[in-house]
């Protein structure tokens, strides 16, 4: 999969999707205009460009997710430690702990997942 970042405009419009899907283009660019100040060409303009890399798409006037938004999350941070921590998720939690201490909640959830992991 492309790369599929999306800027803090696109990631609002984006939210207004996901919080009304199924939702007609129609309905989208009301919402958009209403929450974003958006005209009908910009609304189409960002979908196109969100349908082009694989989050969303529209068929026959109504637009949904390819993508949710948990698994867009995901596949997000997977690009993010792949590009900056060459995909080593030991790397990306030595760096992210240096300066952020896990509360005893924060461990406990992690070796949840670990032993979760593990079992698979």
């Amino acid at each position: 999969m492309g790369d599929i970042k999306l800027g803090v405009v696109e990631s609002r419009f984006a939210d207004i999707i996901w919080s009304n899907e199924p939702l007609s283009s129609r309905e989208l660019v009301e919402r958009a205009k209403a929450e974003l100040n958006w005209n009908k060409s910009t609304t189409y303009t960002i979908l196109k460009r969100l349908c082009d890399r694989g989050i969303f798409q529209n068929n026959n006037g109504t637009v949904t997710s390819i993508l949710g938004k948990d698994e867009f999350f995901a596949v997000q941070s997977e690009q993010f430690v792949d590009e900056t921590f060459d995909g080593s998720l030991p790397a990306f939690i030595a760096a992210f702990t240096q300066r952020k201490k896990l509360s005893k909640n924060e461990i406990d959830e992690i070796q949840a997942m670990i032993d979760a992991a593990r079992k698979e």
